[in-house]
């Protein structure tokens, strides 16, 4: 069975069966010839022209010394300050609610979390925590088995 259809596109195509498979060469016609002629003199031409302008260009883009965003980030880190290191208790705390939460974050989101410094964070993880640095979970950390105490997780002791 073979349906031909055409498009609102006026593009024409086939639905059917395979049943039978046959290998077509078009003739060596002059229409075709021409065809072919056409098609690679179309695919030989340059996708992207060079144009010489009759007016001159007057939006002049000036440069800027420092840009919007880049103020509103300068602002926002003054207002924030350095940031201090908490007390250790404080900022286990922290980490074990935001554990209960979800079970892997990034190291950025922690220091979001906890607003402690990169390194004294890193030094809390690695006694509390495992990175993972491979697969689906890569360059997250999560709690060591014995810190995990999760909602879904019921121990029967």
């Amino acid at each position: 069975m073979l349906v031909a259809f055409v498009h609102d596109t006026d593009k024409l195509s086939l639905e059917g069966i395979v049943v039978q498979r046959a290998e077509c060469r078009p003739a060596a016609s002059e229409n075709y010839m021409r065809l072919k002629r056409l098609q690679i003199e179309e695919s030989s031409k340059p996708v992207r022209l060079s144009q010489q302008l009759d007016k001159v260009v007057t939006t002049n883009y000036k440069p800027v010394a420092n840009h919007q965003y880049n103020i509103e980030y300068e602002r926002k880190k003054k207002e924030d300050g350095k940031r201090a290191r908490a007390d250790k208790q404080y900022v286990l705390d922290m980490l074990f609610s935001a554990f209960e939460k979800h079970q892997y974050y990034n190291l950025k989101d922690l220091v979001d979390i906890t607003k402690q410094p990169v390194v004294y964070l890193k030094e809390i993880l690695k006694e509390i925590g495992i990175q993972n640095v491979k697969g689906i979970h890569k360059n997250t950390w999560e709690l060591k088995p014995e810190y995990r105490h999760y909602q879904g997780e019921e121990k029967s002791d």
